[in-house]
């Protein structure tokens, strides 16, 4: 853990292991609810001086740190890989958005703009200004364990807040090596702070705190309501980015190879393992054979392994439980009538003996009585739904609670507007298996969240509005 300036160390330590060998990668110290209210003090204290900081000053530290992220992309990424399986490949495209996110909002930090507001009476003059909400707590998953502690702490820091940082157990290891280059860097004491543990102690503690004014959250839609009625105890501020369960539309006028090699991008980049992750896929009826068939030719070609070799596509899933949700979906599908064109068993064998090894799986005839279109898998299978007209489709894909990413191939301009229009989602990549970037909003609707990360929306959750009435 690392509070209020200093490496601390306590008698709980927690072994992180490679999901692709099994093998320890690193110990981390677990902390509970007194070191947590530590944390939370040495924000309180270090945010008057912080916020004050004129912009500028607040984003070169941010800039500082985006340049020592370049100069260890490489050992970065390989602690990505070791800690939660992606493939280097992928870990390497994870330091460069975490390296994008630090250098936006060190950009972004001397644009928080006011207004002046026209009075109703001529003896008065009316301002409205923006000013960093305070201590905020940020919660992050494993499956980006870099680049989401980047996309909150970036925005965090720039308007002016302290931050406490709570990574997920299971890949912890590379916010250590995050505030590493943070210390290294000289962010002044207290402004960001490290917390690894168990959930209940440390996030339990920052819920009850008065102090913690904000919390970002990214993980389970379960767990986010769970903070959502904990948030109201002190009425805290919540950003909440939650499950998704994202369609992939065909139609039949799209560019069928490209829409599979987006599928396939976009699948399997974290082997299958984001909330972005396309899950039911909606392709036309009379296209449909001829685009099962190119997808399974492609999915056959990708090579699984340890993510450090350089020639595997795919790596390990987190855990053996992830491994057990997919083959139960699996399992089920295949039951009510699905037919498996490629994996669909765990991959056995000396090359994969101690490892969490699922293969990129292509299910055909998926209906929606399947338990694999009502439920997020959070792995790598892909399941063809055939679908007849536009009315139809959209009907389907919106008839979830979730409501983060969508995706849809078209030709017919008119299309491209009239479906992503009505389709009920934050976020709608349209030709474009992957429409995310640092200067845009992430974020979801319905039982997906709230609130937006990324970009100049990124910024406002941080921050408060005050109106200035002054009479003269």
């Amino acid at each position: 853990m690392y509070i209020n300036g200093e490496w601390l160390k306590t008698d709980k330590v927690f072994e992180v292991n490679n999901p692709a060998t099994g093998e320890t990668v690193d110990t981390v110290y677990f902390v509970g609810e007194e070191e947590t209210n530590a944390a939370i003090q040495a924000a309180k204290d270090a945010f008057p001086e912080w916020s004050a900081l004129p912009a500028e000053q607040r984003g070169s530290y941010l800039t500082k740190i985006a340049v020592k992220l370049g100069e260890k992309k490489e050992e970065m990424a390989q602690i990505i890989t070791m800690e939660m399986g992606k493939t280097i490949h992928h870990a390497r495209q994870e330091v460069g958005s975490t390296i994008a996110f630090f250098q936006w909002y060190a950009e972004e930090a001397r644009r928080i703009y006011g207004d002046v507001i026209p009075p109703s009476i001529p003896n008065k003059r009316i301002q409205a200004i923006r000013q960093p909400i305070g201590v905020v707590a940020a919660i992050t998953p494993w499956n980006f364990p870099l680049s989401m502690a980047a996309r909150k702490l970036g925005p965090a820091l720039a308007t002016g807040c302290t931050v406490i940082l709570r990574p997920s157990r299971e890949a912890p290891l590379s916010s250590v090596a995050l505030f590493k280059i943070i210390d290294e860097v000289g962010l002044p004491k207290g402004v960001a702070n490290l917390v690894i543990g168990q959930s209940g102690p440390i996030v339990n503690t920052i819920m009850n705190s008065n102090v913690v004014k904000k919390v970002s959250f990214t993980g389970s839609t379960e767990v986010g309501k769970i903070l959502i009625e904990q948030s109201a105890k002190t009425v805290k501020r919540v950003s909440m980015e939650l499950g998704g369960h994202a369609p992939f539309i065909v139609f039949d006028d799209a560019d069928i190879d490209l829409a599979v090699s987006g599928l396939i991008v976009s699948k399997f980049g974290s082997n299958g393992q984001q909330c972005i992750c396309p899950n039911r896929i909606y392709v036309q009826e009379n296209i449909y054979e001829e685009f099962a068939e190119k997808l399974k030719e492609k999915v056959q070609a990708i090579k699984v392994g340890n993510g450090l070799d350089e020639q595997n596509g795919m790596g390990p899933l987190i855990y053996g439980e992830a491994i057990d949700k997919v083959q139960e979906q699996v399992d089920d599908a295949v039951l009510l009538g699905a037919c498996v064109l490629n994996g669909g068993k765990r991959l056995t064998g000396d090359a994969y003996a101690n490892g969490h090894f699922y293969p990129p799986t292509v299910l055909a005839d998926v209906t929606d009585e399947m338990l694999i279109t009502r439920e997020e898998t959070f792995g790598p299978v892909i399941p063809l739904i055939k679908f007849k007209s536009e009315e139809e489709v959209i009907e389907r894909a919106n008839a979830i609670e979730y409501g983060l990413a969508s995706y849809f191939y078209t030709k017919d301009l008119s299309r491209k507007y009239r479906v992503s229009e009505q389709l009920e989602y934050g976020m709608v990549g349209v030709n474009d298996a992957i429409p995310f970037a640092v200067q845009v909003p992430f974020g979801g609707v319905k039982e997906s969240g709230m609130g937006r990360e990324g970009g100049k929306y990124g910024m406002d959750d941080y921050l408060d509005i005050k109106m200035i009435s002054v009479q003269i």
